[in-house]
C-alpha cells in the first residue's frame, strides 16, 4: 500500500504540515490530489479524505460527540469504564490503548482520570491523533484531559514486547485491545462510509492473535478485548470472562485467572 500523501491546504500552517509529515513519514504535496485518498490540514483540523462521495475523518477531543460523553458520559458505569475495572476502582489503573484508531475510548479513560498510552501503527491514524490531541491541550476544558493521554507511533506488538520485560511496577496494569477485523456486515459498512474509507487505509488488523498475546504478557492485572455483539474471538487464549451490550461486548482477559490449558491452538 502506497503511503498516504499530506496536503496543505492553509498556508498559514505549513511548519505544522511539515512536522507532521517529518514525524509520521508521510509524502508532503504541493497540490490537492484529484483520486484516492489524502489527508489535509486545513485551518481547523487535519482530515482524511478522497474523491469518493462521504464525508471527511478525523479525530475529535473537543466538540461533538467527544464534548456529549465527557458532559454526559455516565462516568464510571460506561461500559469501556467497566471493562476496564474502573467501577469501584480506589486506584485508577495505568493503561495502555495498544490499538488507539480515533482515540474514542482512549478519550473515555482519560476523561475519567486515567492515564492512557495510545499505540498507534498506522501514520494516517497517528497523525489524526497528534491533531487531535494537540487542539484538546489549547482548549481549556480539555487540556487536563489530554495531559493524561501519550501518543505513541509504532508496532505494538514489539513496544509491549520491551513492557514486558520491565518490573512488574512499571508495566502497564491494563491492556485494551480494539481490532480492526475485515467488516462482513454489508449494511453496517454502507451505513458508516466514512470509516469503512478510514479502514480502507489504515488496514484489518490480521496479527490480532499476536497482539492478544503480547498484550497479556505485557499487562498485570487485565486485557481487555473490544468486539462487535456477534464478532468472533481473537483465537489463542480464552476469555476469563465476556461483558455483553447491545452492539459490542467487551472479552476480558483476567491475569492471575490465566493457566496454562487456557491457551488454545488457534485452529
Amino acid at each position: 500500500m502506497h503511503p498516504t500523501p499530506l496536503y496543505c491546504a492553509e498556508r498559514a500552517r505549513r511548519d505544522t504540515a511539515r512536522l507532521l509529515a517529518s514525524r509520521f513519514a508521510l509524502p508532503l504535496v504541493a497540490q490537492r490530489p484529484t483520486d484516492g485518498y489524502w489527508l489535509e490540514l486545513g485551518p481547523e483540523r487535519l482530515e482524511l479524505v478522497t474523491s469518493a462521495k462521504h464525508g471527511a475523518v478525523y479525530a475529535e477531543f473537543v466538540e461533538g460527540a467527544a464534548r456529549h460523553r465527557r458532559e454526559q458520559g455516565g462516568g464510571r458505569g460506561q461500559p469501556v469504564a467497566k471493562a476496564v475495572g474502573l467501577k469501584g476502582a480506589k486506584d485508577l489503573p495505568r493503561v495502555v490503548d495498544a490499538t488507539a484508531g480515533l482515540g474514542g475510548d482512549s478519550f473515555v479513560l482519560a476523561t475519567l482520570g486515567c492515564h492512557v498510552t495510545m499505540l498507534e501503527r498506522s501514520p494516517v491514524a497517528a497523525a489524526l491523533l497528534a491533531d487531535a490531541l494537540e487542539r484538546a491541550a489549547r482548549d481549556p476544558s480539555t487540556a487536563d484531559i489530554a495531559a493524561r493521554m501519550t501518543l505513541v507511533h509504532g508496532n505494538a506488538i514489539d513496544w509491549l514486547a520491551q513492557q514486558a520485560a520491565l518490573p512488574r511496577e512499571a508495566r502497564p496494569d491494563v491492556v485494551f485491545v480494539d481490532p480492526m477485523f475485515p467488516d462482513t456486515d454489508k449494511k453496517s459498512a454502507a451505513a458508516k462510509k466514512g470509516m469503512q474509507a478510514f479502514q480502507h487505509v489504515i488496514g484489518d488488523d490480521l496479527d490480532s492473535a499476536e497482539l492478544l498475546a503480547a498484550a497479556i504478557a505485557a499487562a498485570t492485572v487485565r486485557v481487555v478485548v473490544k468486539r462487535p455483539q456477534r464478532g468472533v474471538p481473537i483465537a489463542g487464549v480464552k476469555p476469563s470472562v465476556v461483558l455483553d451490550g447491545k452492539s459490542t461486548r467487551f472479552d476480558l482477559y483476567i491475569i492471575k485467572a490465566l493457566r496454562p490449558q487456557d491457551f488454545t491452538d488457534a485452529d
